[in-house]
Parts: C-alpha cells; sequence; structure tokens
C-alpha cells in the first residue's frame, strides 16, 4: 500500500443539466497531484459532508493510499475482519510460540474481550455458552481448522461469527475510545464483576496490547486504541509475602507429616523435599528424570542437571492434545540446562526414595499405581499434613500455604545464608534482577546494622546531654526519658 500526506480537496461543484436543473453535486480531490478522484452525490448536504470527512482527515495528519484515494481508515474499514474472526488469527500466530498455560491465559483474555465486542444488543448467548464457544475457537479450532464444531457449541459459534463487531470499531471516532475502556475495564475484572488481582490485570492487559500490535502489524488497525485511554494502571508487587517462608524446623515437622500418609505420601516427602532443598518449581519435580541426579554421594553434597520439565495445562493447550507436556525449562531456551546442588539432607531423601519406589519410565518420581504425579494427587496431602504439622496459629497465617512457598524458602535460605545473587539466581532458574526485585524482603541481616548506624548518628554529644550514657544504653528518642 502506497501512502502520502500530499491531498488537496477541491469545492462541492453544483452539476446542471442543459435546462439549468440541478442534478448532482460533486466533490474532486486530488492525491498525490494526480488523478483527479471525483465521487457524485445526490443531495448538497451529502457532498458536504464526504468533503468534511476527507478535510478531517487531512487535518488529523492520516496518510491516503495512493490505490483508492481515500484516508487509510476507510481502506481499513472496507475489509476490517470482526472481532470473533480477528482474535482467532491472533491465537494462531501465537500458538506455536508460546507455552501451553500461556495459551490458556490468552484464552481466558479473548473469552472476556468477547463479553464487550457484541455489536448485537439483544445477546442470545449466556456468559457460559459464550466463553465455551470462545476457548473452543481459540484452542481446538486453532490447532486443527478443519476440526468440526461440536454439536453443542454449533449455535454460539455460529452467532459470535455474525455478531461481533468490526476490528475499525475501535478507530471511529468517539466510539473507538468508549470501545476501548470497556475492554480494559472487563480485562480489569472477573467473571462476577468484582476487581481481579492487579498481577492478573496486568497480564490481561499485556495480551490486550500484544493484540492490537498484532492488528497494527497486519494492516487492520493504524494505532494501538488502549494506548489513547487513560486507565490507572493497578499496583502490582511482585516481592513475596515473608509470612509465607517456612524456616528449618517448620518445614522438618511439615515434611514429617507428609510420610505418614501412607504410600504415596512416603513418596511425596522426596518429592517436597525437591522444593525446599533444591528450590525446584512443581513442574521441575514432576519432570525429573534418574539421568538428572549426576551425583547422590553417600555422605554430602550432590548435583542434580534440569533439563525438562512437565507441565498440566489440559488436553485444550497442548499440541499432542494429551492432558501433559513435557517442555524445556522457564526462562530458558530451547536445551538449557541448569545445574543445582543437592543439600545433603536431600541426598539422603532421593538416595531412600529411589531405593524404596523404582520406575521402569526414568522418571524419579511416579505414583503407587505407576501414574504420573499430578496437583490433583500432591495438593490434598500437602494441605491435610500442613495442618497436621503446624501449631494453631501458624496454620491459620500464610506460612508454607502452597507447595510453590518451600521454593521462595529455598531461595530465601540461599541469600541468608550469604551466597553470591548471581549463583542463587542460576541455580533457581531467575535472572538476578528478578530475583533480587521478588526476595528483597527475605534478605535479612541488613535491617540490624541499618538500626545500629541510625543509634549512632542521632546519638546526643555528651557535652550536650548530661545523661548520654543512659541514652547510648537505651533506645530512648531525646526528650522522652
Amino acid at each position: 500500500m502506497e501512502l502520502t500526506y500530499s491531498v488537496h480537496v477541491h469545492k462541492v461543484e453544483v452539476r446542471k443539466n442543459s435546462a439549468g436543473k440541478v442534478v448532482s453535486y460533486r466533490v474532486g480531490w486530488l492525491v498525490e497531484r494526480l488523478p483527479l478522484w471525483r465521487e457524485t452525490f445526490k443531495t448538497a448536504a451529502q457532498a458536504d459532508s464526504f468533503r468534511s470527512e476527507l478535510i478531517a482527515a487531512t487535518r488529523r495528519g492520516e496518510p491516503f493510499d495512493v490505490a483508492t484515494g481515500r484516508p487509510v481508515s476507510d481502506s481499513r474499514k472496507a475489509v476490517s475482519p470482526p472481532w470473533f474472526a480477528f482474535a482467532q488469527d491472533y491465537v494462531g500466530s501465537k500458538w506455536p510460540y508460546v507455552s501451553p498455560n500461556h495459551r490458556r491465559g490468552i484464552a481466558d483474555t479473548m473469552a472476556d474481550a468477547t463479553e464487550v465486542m457484541l455489536s448485537s444488543k439483544v445477546v442470545a448467548l449466556s456468559t457460559a455458552e459464550l466463553r465455551a464457544a470462545v476457548r473452543w475457537a481459540v484452542s481446538e479450532k486453532v490447532r486443527d481448522p478443519a476440526r468440526k464444531v461440536p454439536p453443542n457449541l454449533a449455535p454460539a459459534i455460529g452467532w459470535l461469527e455474525r455478531n461481533t463487531v468490526p476490528m475499525s470499531a475501535f478507530e471511529e471516532r468517539g466510539q473507538g475510545a468508549q470501545l476501548a475502556r470497556q475492554l480494559l475495564d472487563r480485562l480489569s475484572r472477573k467473571q462476577d464483576g468484582s476487581l481481579a488481582a492487579a498481577s492478573m490485570a496486568m497480564r490481561k492487559r499485556a495480551i490486550a496490547n500484544n493484540l492490537m500490535s498484532y492488528a497494527i502489524e497486519t494492516g487492520v488497525l493504524s494505532a494501538n486504541p488502549l494506548k489513547a485511554v487513560k486507565w490507572t494502571k493497578p499496583k502490582v508487587s511482585e516481592e513475596i509475602d515473608v509470612r509465607v517462608v517456612a524456616n528449618p524446623d517448620q518445614a522438618a515437622r511439615l515434611l514429617s507429616a507428609v510420610a505418614t500418609h501412607g504410600e504415596l505420601g512416603e513418596r511425596l516427602v522426596a518429592f517436597f523435599g525437591c522444593m525446599y532443598y533444591a528450590a525446584l518449581r512443581p513442574e521441575e519435580v514432576i519432570g525429573l528424570q534418574r539421568n538428572d541426579l549426576v551425583s547422590l554421594p553417600k555422605k554430602g553434597w550432590g548435583e542434580m542437571l534440569l533439563h525438562t520439565a512437565e507441565t498440566s495445562p489440559g488436553k485444550s493447550w497442548t499440541d499432542s492434545g494429551s492432558q501433559s507436556e513435557r517442555r524445556g525449562l522457564k526462562h530458558r531456551a530451547t536445551g538449557a540446562v541448569r545445574p543445582v546442588p543437592i543439600h545433603p539432607y536431600l541426598v539422603v531423601l532421593l538416595r531412600s526414595h529411589l531405593e524404596r519406589f523404582p520406575t521402569a519410565t526414568g522418571d524419579v518420581f511416579r505414583g503407587p499405581r505407576g501414574g504420573r504425579i499430578s496437583d490433583s494427587s500432591y495438593l490434598p496431602h500437602f494441605h491435610t499434613a500442613r495442618a497436621e504439622a503446624f501449631t494453631p496459629a501458624e496454620a491459620a497465617s500464610p506460612l508454607a500455604d502452597r507447595p510453590y512457598a518451600l521454593r521462595h524458602a529455598a531461595v530465601s535460605t540461599w541469600l541468608n545464608a550469604g551466597v553470591d545473587p548471581t549463583q542463587v539466581a542460576e541455580w533457581a532458574g531467575h535472572s538476578v534482577a528478578v530475583l533480587l526485585r521478588v526476595y528483597a524482603k527475605c534478605i535479612s541481616g541488613k535491617d540490624t546494622e541499618a538500626k545500629r548506624r541510625i543509634l549512632d548518628a542521632m546519638k546526643p554529644e555528651p557535652e550536650s546531654e548530661p545523661n548520654a550514657e543512659r541514652a547510648e544504653d537505651e533506645t530512648i528518642p531525646p526528650g522522652n526519658e
């Protein structure tokens, strides 16, 4: 598409027949000097309105398409896809390059957005039907375009294909800004209408912005309409809550309680131990292979070399259509390996586990019947053991409220032990910047020195304070003795 800003709009030409009677009104305008474009109207009002639109486009600084002689927005409007079709196109462009869990997050965002992108005032679908149809269209259909629509979803899919606004609606004066604001507001709320967590709202807005970038890239939009809307950015704290971090005594009590939960509980002791002593993510523990444990000495430290993780996002989101999928490490290039030291206590747990529960698959952890260990199998044991191991006050607090908190405890322990943050980041699979941002409040030991320096700085001079010795020994502000 060849674009230009060189446009000259002529005055409305009144056209008459041989008898002198006015028969039409014509608007002429030049785009790049030649050719002279013309549009004829029956009434003067129609001609004036069209001419005003051309002039308004030039004043907005909008380029004109040399091939059509029209503003770019008009060209886009003529071929603008409806929201529902464009959402599927966008997800299709992202599908091969993102993880199954991220695909599911994109689908949820598309379902939320579609609720406000309807062109019909009379909605023939319930919210549940609409969301089910959108999720199918941006998962099963995207993965296999030839797949037949399930009979129970066919009416909803057909209705959505006919009743979502065109993408050009975002560029309509007034309406576009209102639509963008409605979209942002919906992405900031849960399905029940209450405000969503700030982190969730930011993730969904990031996906929506990415969709708009794709619309610009493909020529569907000329600019990102979301950036033109003043929207209060929710405050997101990436720092972990220090109250969730278990100390060694609490972790030991928790692991001991897990061991009392039958054979699966006995298998889960080393499973949760990998999170607490080696800072593994749950999916990394599930994907742990016997060959990853390169060193398990009878005494001292061992070492593992992680290279895969096994997630369970659901069959709608994996390439294979299976419930789970083995992938590379999070935030790492394909084939990357992460070294992790194995604490001597964990070495003992793993040696005992491998001796008692060997597997034919090469996996370190499997259920009593040979199946994979999923969150639905380990979470009930974790929460029951937590209630048994902790005091009532501890159980009522956020302390180790979920298995991932064991990983937080491991990283916090390493940092508090004085291990260099660069080394901790490598072991934990973080960047140094993210590590320090997330675990800033868990690095203890500095506050005591800081308080000592403040006392020294605010200590009265001996000659001006008769009770200087007392003020030095007691942290009492001058004037409040």
